[in-house]
């Protein structure tokens, strides 16, 4: 078995997982990258989850933003390669080149194919991480560990306590599989935009659409002829077992020729349009989530709450998709208001030398349906390679850390205000 030794291992390169190795990379610390899939970008890359949804707050003509540093950097350098186009919209084909270039310039190690299979723990730390792989098995040995999976999978290896969907059934948000067509008239389907939600509720009373959305989510692309189609829904089904998710795919999958055949038939500008492409895999809004040291909650946000160990900052709305059925429900911050995350709600329970970013850090359902998007997943990702590249230096555990020094980095990183 080949074993690799390194100082900080980071497992999951979305952006999350991607913002975690830079920043301690840039703290001097030798990091590797662990990633299932086979590029860089995580939900933007592997589920076509696109725009960027808004990252800062604006009142009386005066702009916030709540989401910089690395996720600043990225967007700014995306940009300079014509892959961005106005407010939000990114081009995830140059995304997963220019994460490949940033992670080689500061020298972090990358693994693609490569999936956790098991932890090495002993007296409440992660010694190893075993991994599977077309070779067989490798084992990566670290001082310090990130779980940027989205799905809490290193915290679960390691037997951290950890919550899964709403607390009334367990249930999580929906899944859905984004899809994108090409060949559209745009010019028709502007004209005829208006008559998509209409038609489509009116087959769905009928019975003619299954998919239990109550509306069409689409949005532009950078390209010309082509739409981005958020709009499937599978609901009831556990984004952790195997069994179910692989039904959720097969689902997906049927909802998006229902919808290309309602589209080509119903809406002009849809004559003549192809489906270009759906995600490689279908995209998860919730699953595990970790039980932390300290547990956001809805209230907090609500209270736009400034934490005293804060390390992150967001406004987007709690915006819950019904995992029993149809209907999204909306909970709207006034212009000018952001909370904060604590850098306790990184600190998973039981292991000493692991922290926690991205969806799956310590929230509740309704918390983490705000604290979800890649903008904000990406700073929570900062904060904790910048904590564990600093606990790493000063041979301190992560939860002893400094956080007013930790704080300090991170504003001078520009990741945090």
């Amino acid at each position: 078995m080949q074993t690799v030794t390194t100082d900080i291992a980071v497992a999951g390169g979305g952006f999350t997982g991607v913002a975690a190795a830079l920043a301690a990379a840039r703290q001097g610390a030798r990091v590797i990258l662990m990633e299932q899939s086979g590029c860089l970008g995580g939900a933007a890359s592997n589920n076509l989850v696109n725009p960027f949804m808004r990252y800062w707050t604006e009142k009386d003509g005066k702009k916030t933003i709540l989401c910089g540093g690395i996720f600043a950097e990225i967007v700014q350098r995306l940009k300079e390669m014509n892959a961005m186009e106005p407010p939000l919209r990114f081009h995830e084909e140059y995304l997963k080149v220019l994460l490949d270039r940033m992670l080689a310039e500061e020298g972090v190690q990358v693994l693609f194919h490569v999936a956790l299979a098991k932890t090495i723990l002993e007296q409440q730390k992660i010694t190893q991480v075993m991994l599977t792989c077309k070779s067989g098995s490798i084992s990566v040995a670290a001082d310090q560990f990130i779980d940027a999976t989205g799905d809490g999978d290193l915290a679960y290896l390691s037997d951290c306590p950890f919550f899964l969907g709403r607390d009334s059934d367990g249930l999580c948000q929906p899944m859905t599989l984004c899809f994108r067509v090409g060949n559209v008239d745009m010019k028709k389907y502007e004209e005829n935009k208006e008559k998509i939600n209409l038609l489509y509720q009116k087959y769905q009373q009928e019975g003619k659409i299954k998919n239990p959305r109550e509306n069409v989510l689409v949005f532009h692309y950078p390209a010309k002829g082509v739409l981005h189609f958020n709009t499937t829904r599978i609901v009831g089904l556990n984004p952790t077992d195997p069994f179910q998710i692989s039904q959720a795919e097969r689902m997906a999958r049927e909802q998006v020729m229902e919808m290309m055949e309602f589209l080509q038939t119903e809406i002009p500008g849809f004559e003549n349009s192809c489906l270009l492409a759906t995600a490689p895999a279908i995209g998860v809004r919730e699953s595990r989530r970790i039980d932390g040291e300290y547990l956001l909650t809805q209230e907090d946000l609500k209270n736009c709450t400034k934490f005293e160990d804060a390390i992150a900052a967001g406004n987007y709305d709690i915006d819950i998709h019904n995992p029993a059925g149809t209907g999204t429900s909306h909970y709207y911050f006034a212009p000018g208001t952001w909370y904060t995350i604590p850098y306790r709600s990184l600190q998973p329970k039981n292991i000493r030398n692991l922290l926690v970013g991205g969806r799956c850090l310590s929230a509740t359902h309704e918390a983490q349906a705000s604290i979800r998007i890649m903008p904000i997943c990406c700073c929570t990702g900062q904060a904790a390679g910048t904590a564990s590249a600093m606990a790493w230096a000063t041979k301190t555990e992560v939860k002893n850390l400094n956080v007013k020094q930790l704080q300090q980095q991170l504003k001078q990183d520009g990741a945090f205000f």
